[in-house]
């Protein structure tokens, strides 16, 4: 499976990405080893996701949800 994923940053940031390992991506992005974005934002918190069949329709939605607006992301979060 794929994964698209919302991470909230301790500076209340939001950082969307995709995996195809979510628990092992998340622990590295916890542990300072993600993005260089989360690095400098820890600690982080999984906040959502979404799975995928393929690795290009999870990169079309990271793509999509990066082009949202903060309020509309957090909207997404609620549903």
């Amino acid at each position: 499976m794929n994964y698209v994923y919302i991470l909230r940053c301790n500076d209340d940031s939001l950082y969307t990405g995709w995996t195809n390992n979510l628990e092992k991506r998340v622990k590295a992005h916890s542990n300072g080893k993600g993005a260089k974005y989360t690095k400098a934002r820890l600690p982080v918190e999984l906040v959502y996701f979404e799975e995928y069949e393929n690795k290009v329709e999870a990169m079309r939605r990271e793509y999509a949800i990066k082009q949202l607006k903060r309020k509309e992301k957090l909207m997404l979060i609620k549903k």
